[in-house]
């Protein structure tokens, strides 16, 4: 259900923010650890080729993601429902969760793939979680913010 017309729907522009987030940080992970650093790709437990179509699908799905959010933003800001702080919170939350699920789920359980390959894992392991972590600690603190400053003004 969305709010009604000239109403401000911050629930719905975290959820939009949430979708980009996820699609940046899925972007950030391809560009630099699959391509610019070529520390692993999306999948690594088969061949050289399949590693390359497994990023190719990440990048074709992160951008999905992206332009759909860019949509239901300008349908947010068209119909004058936009959340500045909601969709900023929602960008960090989103951001966030695809790093930390990315470290727990793929990394750990899955082992579609390691942050790096040849090093002790630790330290990498922890960077890229807590580097989740604190993005998402970061959308909590500016949606927080926002709820608090909403009730001020």
């Amino acid at each position: 259900m969305t709010a009604p017309a000239g109403v401000v729907d911050r629930r719905r522009s975290r959820w939009v923010g949430a979708l980009i987030g996820i699609g940046l940080m899925a972007a950030v992970d391809e560009i630099v650890f699959h391509q610019m650093l070529a520390w692993h790709h999306f999948y690594d437990r088969g061949t050289p080729e399949i590693a390359l179509l497994s990023d190719g699908l990440l990048h074709a799905a992160e951008l999905v993601v992206l332009v759909a959010g860019i949509f239901l933003v300008a349908d947010l800001a068209r119909h004058g429902a936009l959340s500045r702080v909601g969709l900023s919170s929602g960008t960090l939350l989103g951001a966030g969760a695809f790093q930390v699920f990315d470290g727990i789920v793929h990394h750990k359980v899955l082992r579609v793939h390691q942050v790096r390959y040849d090093v002790d894992l630790l330290p990498y392991d922890v960077a890229w979680i807590l580097a989740g972590v604190l993005l998402m600690a970061a959308g909590v603190l500016v949606g927080r913010r926002g709820r608090r400053d909403a009730r001020i003004s």
